[in-house]
């Protein structure tokens, strides 16, 4: 089968989610005999030199393409937003540069799929509709009007009152585009059935992110070592840094600093915003961006993941899981992951509930490993890369012998 996949960012280097979960399902397609065409925009938010990249690093991709797109959020243009119906989220992403190269890659090869990594590729449904007799496909990363609800209930007010304007405009555009695909693929059961609710009539298919789990060694040694916590995700997405902030100021400032006065809390993450690096607190450590985030992660036996919004999948939380460390999340953090409390991870929710989540695993001692031994084994049973690539294969083939998208 012959795949194209539209991202509207490059996806590499493989750290934050977002790559994570483009780039291993990519991997496995192409190890069950897909040829995998990529094109992504490289935008200014995230760009990748890639004229110095190695052609290996990419090897499961049969060809790649590249269209530069300036995304920077404008003010001005944020602001005159306010003024019309459209969906400023959506819009950011429209370019004529992107849907010109797609045309053309259209009309010069034939694909049998053409699959959209998140809503925000949706606009450019109609070029692919003129162009091609490929079966469209979203695959819904999160219900993303959902994670804006999410943000705009715990901002504080100016930025409140913004959201609350232009996230209604988003989830209009979300579910008037659920009749514009073929098939979904939802990452988490949970989304398909809220797709489902919002008035998804289309085949629907859930495949949560997968990981090679070849490709994650655990370091065991940090439980042998004074209990350390860390954090890392994409330090520029909004439900990453409000859960941080959130964490800081309820949870190590007040409760875990004078309460567990050898813990260390470490940070990391690409695009450290400035308050970060300036922030000055006694054994919370910034660490910015890290060349190996599995390094990173396997130094620290607790690994925390304190998000109060956002939807789908924590591609993270599954690294984290993958190498054999206790994570630490909020509910919502773990939406997706088919965790039990004290078995293979710890929730908790409130200031309080992290407290005592850190107090029980200081009582553990060394025996907190066997919650990682547990979180790896369900990792590889569960979120195995090649086993969602496959479910999400038979449902290509099902969509094409059924002629959807053969027009």
């Amino acid at each position: 089968m012959r795949i194209l996949q539209l991202c509207k960012k490059f996806p590499y280097p493989v750290k934050d989610g977002e790559s994570i979960a483009i780039s291993y399902l990519a991997k496995a397609l192409s190890e069950l005999g897909c040829e995998v065409t990529l094109l992504a925009m490289n935008t200014s938010k995230h760009r990748v030199d890639t004229s110095a990249l190695s052609r290996a690093e990419f090897s499961h991709y049969a060809a790649v393409h590249t269209v530069p797109v300036d995304n920077h959020i404008r003010p001005l243009a944020a602001l005159r937003n306010l003024f019309t119906d459209r969906s400023y989220h959506i819009e950011r992403f429209e370019h004529p540069e992107f849907a010109e190269r797609l045309r053309q890659l259209l009309r010069a090869e034939q694909f049998d799929v053409v699959q959209l990594e998140t809503l925000y590729l949706a606009p450019y449904v109609q070029v692919i509709r003129e162009n091609s007799r490929a079966s469209v496909v979203l695959r819904a990363h999160n219900v993303e009007h959902e994670i804006w609800e999410r943000v705009a209930a715990n901002s504080h007010p100016a930025k409140k009152w913004y959201l609350d304007r232009i996230t209604p405009r988003l989830k209009k555009y979300e579910i008037e585009q659920l009749s514009a695909y073929d098939l979904l693929a939802g990452i988490t059961e949970r989304d398909v059935t809220h797709f489902r609710r919002l008035g998804l009539q289309k085949p629907a298919v859930v495949t949560p992110i997968g990981l090679d789990s070849r490709d994650y060694t655990p370091n065991p040694a940090s439980f042998q070592q004074p209990l350390s916590l860390s954090f890392i995700g994409s330090l520029d997405w909004m439900p990453n840094l409000e859960g941080l902030r959130w964490f800081i100021d309820e949870v190590w400032q007040p409760l875990l600093a004078p309460r567990f006065p050898e813990l260390t809390f470490h940070i990391a993450g690409r695009n450290t915003p400035d308050w970060l690096h300036r922030l000055g607190l006694d054994r919370v450590v910034v660490h910015g961006e890290v060349d190996s985030a599995a390094d990173f992660i396997n130094q620290h036996s607790v690994m925390v993941a304190p998000l109060l919004s956002g939807g789908g999948m924590r591609a993270k939380i599954l690294e984290g899981m993958a190498l054999g460390k206790v994570t630490l999340s909020t509910r919502i953090g773990m939406e997706g992951i088919a965790v039990r409390h004290k078995k293979e991870a710890l929730l908790a929710d409130t200031p309080e509930e992290f407290a005592a989540a850190i107090a029980w695993c200081y009582e553990q001692g060394a025996a907190l490993a066997r919650i990682g031994d547990n979180a790896r084994n369900l990792c590889a049973e569960q979120y195995d890369n090649l086993a969602g690539a496959r479910r999400l294969l038979e449902a290509y083939h099902a969509a094409r012998a059924e002629g959807v998208g053969v027009r």
